[in-house]
Order: C-alpha cells, then sequence, then structure tokens
C-alpha cells in the first residue's frame, strides 16, 4: 500500500491475438467535474484509436498511446481502474492500453486524498470510503455527461484495482469491509488505526455500484472479516494474489478471499510475485530510484507476467461481460 517518494508526487495469448484490434490505445486526461460531496476528479480516458501510438516516459513508466485520438467504435465496454495507497491514474497504463487495443473504454483516476497527486489524508477512514464513492461518480459522468458516453454499453462495465483498489473494487461490487474485525494489522501511530480501535462497531454506509458487472482485484487490501461480508458480490470477479504480499497485504489474508467469493472465474497466486509486481513494470532510470517499488525477485520477469496478466485479464472481461470477438 506505500508507494516511494518517486511515485508517490498459451490459450488466453492465442485468444487475444485473435480479438479486433486497433492500431493504439488513445490517451485523454480529463477533469471530471465537481458535484457537492465530491471534488473534482483528475482521470484518463484510453480507447480505441486507429493512429500509431508514441512511447513517452510518464512518472515512472514508459505510456504507449496516442494522445487525444478520435474514439473508435460504437456500443464500447466500460472499465475503470483504481490505483493503490497514493498511487497514480498511471499505475496500470499497460492493462488499461491492452483492454483498449481490444476495444474497451478505459479510465483510470487519481483518487481523492489517497493519491501520488494528493496526500490530504490517505490514513483516515474517509480515503476508503471515499473511494467506492469516487468509482461511482465516473461511472455517472462517463454514461451521462462525457463526449464518449453515447458510444459505452451500460450493460458491460467493469472495475479493476491493486491493493487498496482492489480493496476498491471489492466494495464497489458489493463487498462491505469491517476493519475492525478483519484482523488487519495496523500500527497504533496512525490515525486510520486509532478510528479503527476507537469506533469499532460503528455502521458505515460503504458506496456499491449494481450497473458494475465484472470486476477484477489484484493483491486487494482485505478489510473484510468473513463470508457474509461478502455476501452481496454475486459478479464475476478475477482475483490475483501474489505469493510473497508485502507493503500491508499478507498472502494469508488474501488467500482468505478466495473461499469466500464463490463467483471467483480467474484465481492465481503468483509464484515469486511481490506486492508491487502488479504495478506497470518502470523504465530503468525509476527502477534505480525506487528499487522497492520496481524491482522483483530474482527469475521473476514483471514484463512477461504483465503481458500474461492483461491477456488473462482481456479474457476475463470478455467472457464476464459477454463480448463476442
Amino acid at each position: 500500500m506505500r508507494w516511494a517518494t518517486t511515485l508517490r508526487c498459451g490459450l488466453v495469448g492465442m485468444l487475444a491475438a485473435l480479438l479486433p484490434q486497433s492500431q493504439a490505445a488513445g490517451l485523454k486526461l480529463i477533469d471530471i467535474p465537481a458535484t457537492d460531496s465530491i471534488p473534482v476528479l483528475n482521470a484518463a480516458v484510453w480507447s480505441p484509436c486507429a493512429r500509431p501510438a508514441v512511447a513517452k516516459r510518464v512518472q515512472a513508466f514508459l505510456v504507449n498511446a496516442s494522445r487525444n485520438c478520435p474514439v473508435e467504435g460504437e456500443k464500447l465496454p466500460l472499465i475503470v481502474i483504481s490505483h493503490g495507497f497514493t498511487g497514480s491514474l498511471y499505475g496500470h497504463h499497460d492493462t488499461a492500453e491492452a483492454l483498449a487495443d481490444h476495444g474497451f473504454l478505459v479510465v483510470s483516476l487519481n483518487h481523492t486524498g489517497d493519491s501520488g497527486a494528493s496526500m490530504k489524508y490517505p490514513w483516515e477512514m474517509r480515503a476508503f470510503e471515499q473511494r467506492p464513492v469516487e468509482i461511482r461518480r465516473v461511472i455517472d459522468y462517463m454514461l451521462d455527461e462525457a463526449p464518449e458516453a453515447s458510444r459505452i454499453d451500460p450493460s458491460r462495465i467493469g472495475v479493476f484495482g491493486f491493493s487498496r483498489g482492489g480493496f476498491t473494487a471489492l466494495v464497489a461490487a458489493g463487498g462491505t469491509p469491517d476493519f475492525a474485525r478483519s484482523g488487519l494489522r495496523c500500527p497504533k501511530d496512525r490515525p486510520l488505526c486509532r478510528q479503527i480501535e476507537t469506533e469499532a462497531g460503528i455502521a458505515r454506509d460503504w458506496a456499491h455500484d449494481e450497473r458494475i458487472n465484472a470486476a477484477a482485484a489484484v493483491d486487494p487490501l482485505n478489510a473484510f472479516p468473513d463470508a457474509a461480508s461478502l455476501r452481496r458480490i454475486r459478479i464475476p470477479l478475477f482475483l490475483w494474489i501474489s505469493e510473497r504480499g508485502g507493503d500491508g497485504v499478507e498472502p494469508a489474508a488474501e488467500a482468505r478471499l478466495r473461499g469466500w467469493l464463490p463467483t471467483v472465474r480467474n484465481y492465481r497466486v503468483v509464484p515469486k510475485a511481490g506486492h508491487f509486481a502488479f504495478l506497470a513494470p518502470c523504465v530503468e532510470a525509476a527502477a534505480k530510484e525506487a528499487p522497492e517499488i520496481c524491482r522483483d525477485a530474482p527469475g521473476f520477469d514483471r514484463a512477461a507476467f504483465h503481458r500474461k496478466m492483461n491477456a488473462e485479464l482481456l479474457d476475463f472481461f470478455n467472457q464476464a461481460l459477454d463480448i463476442k470477438p
């Protein structure tokens, strides 16, 4: 859940190869207007595009997209991406690009108060409560206000999240967390942990969104105490966890989720992977600046892993959202 300083400011492959592809992912940065309860949200829209991509370093990553490219296609499925603790809308750019290349409209956002661009309250409960609210706001905007609204199929909406973003995806899909009962380890010197202790038993109104028809969570923060807290999730799920964990995410706690989620269609414990292996591969300079984020265990190839994961995510969303190649 912690980002380094530089990031703070076989069959599936065959199926993917057979799917129609655009030339590149289009990329457009947007500001989603504020509402009475939600501030302006900075976001990126990745879309099918008929122009060639241009590679450009952004933060720790090499983003391969065509900037401000006209959107190709109609009846596009929509995927919303939720980053981890103090993460970035670029942290899963390769996944967004892979989906957009195959006909998805993808929106990634910077979460308010809990992103590298805005560290207002990352260790307060409201950082967690606000996240699924912001996912719902993104979906509202894309369906009702965005220039691309008429091109989106409202019956085919999914969400992808990593770490706190994986938690966010599970909540948005219907999960009801209970931090006090979850057994989540939390240092007592942090406001969030004091809140968990002093506010145990207080019912919270977590935001769910029934328009979401498929959810992918990778190394999600597990603040769910039992199967009952997840019983409202009835949609297809993709759940991958790292073998080694790290940064507050514990493999044993992650593995419990599998038994509590009967709708999981794709589950994997990724050998040799640490928590940050789910972030897009870093450029070499960033790897030297932030090795704890960008470096992996000997023998683990993050680029190859992401190619496989993105192909399986594509296959999962195509099947879960009933998209025909």
